[in-house]
C-alpha cells in the first residue's frame, strides 16, 4: 500500500510539472525500480521447516503462511511457503481431524521454524529446552521491548503481573507462556515468577500425572533461565532441589521405588554435583545438604561407591568450613553449623563410614584443629558411632578434649578411654562424672546406657546394668541399643535365675519381649529379629505350660529380681 499511494504521488507530480529536468526524470524512475525491487524480494520471503506429531514427523499437515503460500507435508514432514513481509502468522491445519494450531511471526522471526502439532519437538521429551516457535522468538531485554514500545510484549507483561500480583495464578499463566515463549530474554523475573506459579501448581496437584507434568514444564523453566542468564551452577542447585522435593514428595499416590528411585536420585545427585562446582563458595546450604543425603541415599541403593560418599563427605565439610570462614553473620553462621551437624549425622549412619575412612578423613583435620573443641567433639562422636575407639586418633583426641575443657562429653570420652585400657575403676569415676555434668537428655542416656554395659559385661552386675539401661530408656525412649542390653541381661540370667523349670524359660519370653521392642530402632532392628526368632527353641513347650495351668495369650508375672509380666507363647 505505501509503495502504491508512493508511486500515484509521483505521477501526479510528474503531470503537473511538465517542464522536469530529465535528470529529475530519471532520478525518480530509479527511485521507483528501487521501491519495487525491495518489495518484491521482502515478498518472496521463503519460510521452511518440519511439522512434527508426538515427536515424529507429521504427514497430512497444510502449512499456509498468512497472506502467502501454503502446502501439505508428506511423510517426512517438511514444509516450505513463501510469505508476505506483512505475514502475521503460520497456520497449521490438520487434515484428519480439522484442528488447527497458529504460530505468530514477528519482524524478527527466523526462516526455519520447526512446529509440534502435538507432543513436543524431538529432544524435549525429558525435560530438556521447552518447546517454542523459534522463528517467534524475539531475542531483547525488557529496556530494548519499552524503548520500542512493543505492544504485543507491554500488553502481555501487564496482564501477566496484575494477575501474579493478586495470586491468580491460573490467569496468569497463559500470559506469562506468551512471554517464556517469544520475549524469553526481556527480564529474569519471568523465571523465577514462573518457578514460584509451578510450585503452587505442584503444592496443589491431586494425580501423579498432573504432578508429574507441572515438574516436567518446571524444569523446563529452569533449563531456559540457564540458557537466556546463564548461572549455571545456581540454577542446576535450584532445579535438584525442586525435582527431589516433588519426586519424593509424600503427596504421591505412588512413591518411587527400585530403579525409579535410583534414576532420580542420580539425576539430582549429577546436578548437585556440578551445582557446588560452579558456585564454590557461593553454594546455598540446601545444595551441599541435599548432596550428602542423595550420596548416602544412592550407596544404600548399591549405585554409588564407597569412597564416592567418604569423598564427598569431606568436600561438603571442607566447603562448609571455607563458607563459614567468610561469613560474618551470626544467624548464618549457626544454621552452617546445623547443616554440618546434619551431614555429620548422615555421613555416619550411611555405612561408608568405616573406621579407615574416618580416620584418613580426621587425622590431617585434628592435627590443623588440635585446639578447636567443637571440632574435636564432632570428630569423637563420629568416630564413636563408627566404633573406631581403638584408634591412636581417639585416644590422642580424648585426651586433648579433656585438657581443653574437662566438660560431660570429654569426661565420657575418657571413660571409654578407660574402657579400652581394661581400667574399670577409672572408667566408671569418669562415667559417672559424665552422667553429673550432662545436661542433653540424649547424650545423658547415652552415658547411662554405656554406665551400664560396663557393670553387666565387666562384673556381670545385672540389676544395676539393667537398672542403667531404664533410667536411659526413662530419657531417650528410642535408644534401642538399651532394650537390646535388657534382652541380654535376661538371656544370660536365665540359668540362674531362682525358680522352678517353667519359671526359668519364663525368663526367655522377657528377653524377647525387649528384643522386640529394640526391633523398632532401624540401628537394631536385624540383630533385634535374629534374636527374638532365636529364642523360641527355649520357650516353655505346651505340656509344660499345660502342666501349669497355662494358655497362649495369657499375661505370666516372672517374679525375683526381674519382676516382669510378660505373655504366654509357644
Amino acid at each position: 500500500m505505501i509503495y502504491g499511494l508512493f508511486r500515484e504521488d509521483l505521477i501526479k507530480n510528474y503531470k503537473n510539472n511538465t517542464n522536469m529536468k530529465t535528470l529529475s526524470r530519471i532520478t525518480f524512475l530509479i527511485a521507483l525500480i528501487v521501491l519495487a525491487a525491495v518489495n518484491l524480494t521482502m515478498a518472496q520471503r521463503v519460510i521452511k521447516g518440519t511439522v512434527y506429531m508426538d515427536g515424529k514427523p507429521a504427514a497430512g499437515i497444510t502449512v499456509e503462511a498468512h497472506k502467502g503460500s501454503s502446502m501439505i507435508t508428506s511423510f517426512d514432514g517438511k514444509y516450505e511457503v513463501t510469505a508476505d513481509p506483512k505475514s502475521k502468522y503460520l497456520k497449521f491445519t490438520s487434515l484428519a481431524t480439522g484442528d488447527s494450531k497458529k504460530i505468530d511471526l514477528g519482524a524478527d522471526a527466523n526462516n526455519e521454524i520447526d512446529f509440534a502439532f502435538t507432543g513436543e519437538l524431538p529432544g524435549n521429551e525429558t525435560g530438556g529446552e521447552p518447546q517454542m516457535a523459534e522463528g517467534t522468538v524475539v531475542l531483547k531485554s525488557i529496556e530494548e521491548l519499552l524503548k520500542e514500545d512493543n505492544k504485543d510484549f507491554m500488553s502481555e507483561y501487564t496482564m501477566y503481573s496484575e494477575f501474579f500480583k493478586q495470586g491468580d495464578y491460573n490467569s496468569a499463566l497463559p500470559h506469562w507462556k506468551n512471554l517464556y515463549r517469544k520475549y524469553p530474554k526481556s527480564t529474569t523475573n519471568i523465571y523465577i515468577q514462573g518457578a514460584k506459579m509451578y510450585e503452587y501448581f505442584l503444592d496443589n496437584a491431586k494425580t501423579d500425572e498432573e504432578r508429574d507434568k507441572y515438574l516436567k514444564e518446571m524444569m523446563q523453566v529452569f533449563d531456559q533461565r540457564e540458557k537466556y542468564f546463564g548461572g549455571k551452577g545456581y540454577v542446576l542447585g535450584r532445579k535438584a532441589t525442586a525435582w527431589l522435593k516433588y519426586n519424593l514428595s509424600e503427596k504421591r499416590t505412588n512413591p518411587l521405588e527400585g530403579e525409579d528411585l535410583k534414576k532420580t536420585l542420580q539425576t539430582a545427585y549429577g546436578w548437585l554435583s556440578v551445582s557446588m562446582e560452579e558456585q564454590k563458595k557461593e553454594t546455598e546450604l540446601p545444595v551441599v545438604l541435599l548432596l550428602m543425603q542423595t550420596s548416602r541415599s544412592l550407596f544404600k541403593l548399591g549405585a554409588l561407591p564407597k569412597e564416592d560418599v567418604v569423598r564427598n563427605y569431606d568436600k561438603c565439610n571442607t566447603l562448609l568450613n571455607q563458607i563459614a570462614a567468610d561469613t560474618k553473620e551470626a544467624d548464618k553462621l549457626k544454621e552452617i553449623k546445623e547443616v554440618q551437624t546434619y551431614i555429620e549425622t548422615l555421613f555416619g549412619t550411611s555405612g561408608a563410614a568405616d573406621c579407615d575412612a574416618l580416620v584418613n578423613i580426621y587425622t590431617p583435620q585434628f592435627e590443623a584443629k588440635s585446639n578447636d573443641i567443637e571440632f574435636i567433639k564432632s570428630m569423637l562422636r563420629r568416630l564413636r558411632q563408627a566404633k573406631c575407639d581403638e584408634s591412636e586418633l581417639v585416644e590422642q583426641a580424648t585426651i586433648k578434649l579433656y585438657e581443653l575443657e574437662p566438660s560431660a562429653e570429654a569426661a565420657f570420652n575418657m571413660a571409654r578411654g578407660y574402657v579400652k585400657k581394661d581400667n574399670i575403676e577409672m572408667a566408671k569415676k569418669f562415667y559417672d562424672q559424665a552422667i553429673q555434668q550432662e545436661k542433653d537428655p540424649k547424650l545423658l542416656a547415652s552415658y547411662y546406657y554405656e554406665r551400664g554395659l560396663l557393670l553387666y559385661a565387666k562384673e556381670n552386675a545385672f540389676s544395676e546394668a539393667r537398672e542403667m539401661a531404664r533410667k536411659a530408656l526413662s530419657l531417650d525412649p528410642d535408644l534401642c541399643d538399651a532394650y537390646m542390653m535388657i534382652g541380654d541381661i535376661y538371656v544370660h540370667a536365665a540359668s540362674s535365675f531362682n525358680g522352678t523349670g517353667i519359671q526359668k524359660s519364663a525368663v526367655f519370653w522377657v528377653a524377647a519381649d525387649y528384643y522386640n521392642k529394640a526391633r523398632k530402632g532401624d540401628d537394631c532392628a536385624a540383630e533385634a529379629a535374629n534374636k527374638a526368632t532365636d529364642l523360641r527353641k527355649y520357650f516353655p513347650n505346651k505340656e509344660e505350660a499345660f502342666m501349669e495351668g497355662l494358655q497362649a495369650g495369657q499375661s505370666y508375672k516372672v517374679e525375683g529380681w526381674i519382676n516382669e509380666t510378660t505373655t504366654v507363647r509357644f
